[in-house]
């Protein structure tokens, strides 16, 4: 599978909207596209599958490592994958969308914002080409994506001032309908907030799909998965409006262990027999109310009381709690399970990728091992006294600044996202 990465000058130059674009203008030219995502974000990747029709991809050095990397991309469906990129091309110490291209050896369309500019558009992607070699970064800037052009005159002096090394892959007409609401930690989700589709096929028709196409490359084939054999267990996951960020490949990686069968309860549904119970992040902050209301937080708390096994990341280990504040002020009892009172801010509390060391055996790593993972929530949680942590923080805030991991009967819940290319799910799955 070929691909090109979509990377930026700096955040909101308008990379999701030039991806969208991308990937619409493609399959109109009859292409079969994987979308996929640079970097830990959940909300990006909503709106490529809203308009791609598959989920996308998420692609992280920090999460999968290179090899898990490359495993993952292959693990897509399609004939041209299109990487969205995160912040700008070289920003981001952990995985910055320049390391993921590397990595994949995938060649760099850069979006470039031509508001206010023509001749400097082409100046501007130069400067990036001419970065990556001058850093000794083996990074291929092939071309611009013009955001926020105009036709005409404007358009053609953007393509005319670049040199010939740069192709011009096309432009993003300036279009109010282009825009994605946002919210705290980030935009809307996509089928919130979906783009008017008719306004994203008149952009679609400015993207050069040929010279894309032609442009992309494919990247080095991944060494074997070792994947385990399926075993006769069942794993509960709740997927709905208050629990929405996994990652596609933890959940394809559970499914590969083990029998899936979700719920939602938001809308009242109890959790079903299962041998393990995994709690994904989302906003349960906006559905405290519900999740209050119906069964699944007793039975949360009798399934962890019995001892079944059960994973809260971010927004699961704040339904664990005792209780959760909104930010508004309004407190609604969560399951009880760990001892944590949460409340939101209007500021986010941590954002980074982290690194965890374990103190003991736990749910998701053994004594002493290192799990790498993200951190991105406006919450922070009041733990008691007598609170057990699984984790030591080497990267990160983590629940306390130090440590993470609350840890009650073999229940487990932190802040941390982890992707399953860390192995924390394959020793989730052999704990049940």
């Amino acid at each position: 599978m070929r691909g090109v990465v979509v990377g930026g000058t700096r955040s909101g130059v308008g990379k999701t909207v030039a991806t969208l674009a991308v990937l619409r203008a493609l399959e109109a030219a009859g292409h079969s596209v994987q979308p996929a995502k640079a970097g830990p974000d959940f909300i990006d990747p909503s709106h490529h599958a809203t308009v791609a029709g598959r989920p996308s991809r998420t692609l992280d050095v920090w999460l999968e490592g290179e090899v898990g990397l490359r495993r993952n991309y292959y693990r897509g469906d399609g004939d041209v994958c299109v990487v969205e990129g995160v912040m700008g091309l070289y920003d981001g110490d952990g995985s910055s969308t320049a390391m993921v291209a590397e990595a994949l050896d995938l060649p760099v369309v850069l979006v470039v914002d031509a508001s206010a500019g023509m001749e400097s558009v082409a100046a501007t992607a130069v400067g990036f080409r001419e970065y990556a070699a001058d850093a000794g970064r083996d990074i291929d800037v092939a071309g611009v994506i013009a955001q926020r052009a105009h036709g005409g005159r404007h358009e053609a002096g953007i393509a005319d001032a670049l040199p010939d090394e740069l192709t011009y892959f096309g432009r993003i007409p300036p279009h109010s309908d282009l825009e994605i609401p946002d919210r705290h930690l980030g935009l809307h989700m996509g089928d919130e907030a979906p783009l008017d589709r008719e306004t994203l096929d008149e952009v679609a028709e400015h993207v050069d799909t040929e010279r894309l196409v032609a442009t992309a490359s494919e990247p080095p084939r991944p060494e074997p998965d070792d994947r385990k054999p399926t075993r006769d267990r069942r794993v509960a996951v709740p997927r709905d409006d208050a629990f929405r960020f996994v990652y596609p490949g933890v959940l394809e990686r559970l499914r590969s262990r083990a029998e899936v069968v979700t719920f939602a309860p938001t809308d009242g549904d109890d959790v079903p027999d299962a041998d393990g119970v995994y709690l994904p992040g989302g906003y349960p902050e906006l559905h405290a109310g519900a999740l209050a209301g119906g069964p699944a937080l007793s039975s949360l708390r009798r399934y962890a009381s019995e001892g079944v096994p059960v994973l809260g990341e971010c927004g699961g280990m704040m339904v664990l709690g005792e209780s959760l504040t909104t930010a508004d002020g309004d407190s609604y009892e969560m399951a009880g399970v760990l001892p944590a009172d949460v409340r939101m801010h209007d500021r986010y509390q941590a954002l980074d990728h982290v690194e965890l060391r374990a103190r003991e055996p736990t749910l998701t790593a053994g004594a002493n091992d290192s799990v790498r993972g993200h951190e991105f929530h406006y919450s922070s949680a009041d733990v008691g006294s007598d609170a057990r942590f699984a984790f030591d923080v080497e990267r990160g805030s983590g629940i306390d600044g130090d440590r993470d991991g609350l840890t009650e009967y073999r229940t487990l819940g932190t802040y941390a996202h982890v992707h399953a290319e860390s192995g924390a799910f394959d020793r989730f799955v052999d704990a049940l």
